[in-house]
């Protein structure tokens, strides 16, 4: 059994670091170290462990596949320890360390998110803190959170996970959106001669959100799937598509002409914003503080 010492858990960290950088010329700026410091670093690792960790070569910057499970057991280690750092400022009675946030993407124009407020408040409070925001697809929130990377996240997440812990934060208003090139962008059709249109037509659902989406139109199946809101609204400007949009973050190009919003009853949503954490895991002072902050935020409504 390998033993772990100090220098082993900054080799892990730098390691880590590499991942994350795409490679060894890319992590210098974030180790601030040279090349050949870091691959000296690198082959003193992989000799402690025994094994190869990366291939480098013309086909650029690669992990084994033994490299690709140190890795993940790297990013679970580096995380117990942190959370072990976590619990003894508890014994300190002070507020201090990382705080590893994660966030669906494109809700920075959302003027309902708390997120920001809460943000401003817990930092306002003079907590020696370091925060980690991570933007992901609700599923990688889940298992970032689940493993420990994260101490919590914010998303839509339909379908519960078992491990986590789910509490409704907020809601998100959603609507039909159709680009300036789309036959329906200047169609006068209103009611049922709107939707029967919209049934005929091309539909671009979010895939952690499908089954919600099709659901509310009618239609069983999608033309095109995405993960994120930046690659629908892409597929709806070209004109091929319609789909639903945060109405939000669709302003900017309704405002431009690029979008229309199709308005119907039944083509405009509220879709729930959901935040998570390890079911069963106390939390600490930390993310403690930052969940009252969050609490009191999401309560107060926004300022005009």
């Amino acid at each position: 059994m390998i033993q772990l010492h100090d220098v082993d858990l900054k080799l892990l960290r730098v390691f880590a670091t590499i991942v994350k950088c795409g490679g060894f010329s890319a992590a210098q700026a974030a180790l601030n170290a040279g090349q050949s410091t870091i691959s000296e670093q690198m082959a003193h690792l992989e000799t402690r462990l025994g094994v190869k960790l990366c291939q480098r070569g013309r086909s650029g910057f690669q992990l084994t596949e033994q490299g690709m499970a140190i890795h993940e057991a790297t990013l679970r280690l580096l995380a117990a320890v942190e959370n072990f750092c976590l619990d003894a400022d508890v014994l300190k009675q002070q507020i201090s360390g990382q705080l590893n946030l994660g966030i669906i993407d494109s809700t920075i124009t959302d003027p309902d998110s708390p997120i920001p407020r809460a943000t401003q408040r817990f930092v306002s409070r003079g907590h020696d803190v370091h925060l980690n925001v991570y933007v992901g697809a609700p599923a990688e929130l889940e298992e970032r959170v689940l493993d420990g990377r994260l101490h919590l996240a914010v998303g839509h997440f339909p379908i519960h996970v078992p491990g986590l812990s789910y509490s409704a934060l907020y809601q998100e208003a959603l609507a039909l959106y159709c680009g300036r090139r789309h036959p329906l962008h200047g169609s006068q059709a209103k009611g049922a001669e709107l939707l029967k249109e919209v049934a005929a037509s091309r539909l671009v659902a979010r895939g952690y959100m499908q089954q919600y989406d099709l659901e509310q139109l009618g239609v069983s199946k999608a033309a095109a799937t995405v993960d994120n809101i930046e690659a629908l609204a892409i597929l709806i400007i070209s004109g091929a598509y319609l789909g639903f949009l945060p109405v939000h973050f669709a302003a900017p190009w309704v405002k431009n002409g690029e979008m229309r919003q199709l308005a119907a009853p039944q083509l405009q949503l509220m879709s729930p914003f959901d935040l998570i954490s390890r079911r069963g895991v106390a939390p600490p002072p930390i993310l403690q503080a930052f969940l009252e902050d969050l609490a009191t935020c999401s309560r107060t409504p926004p300022h005009p």
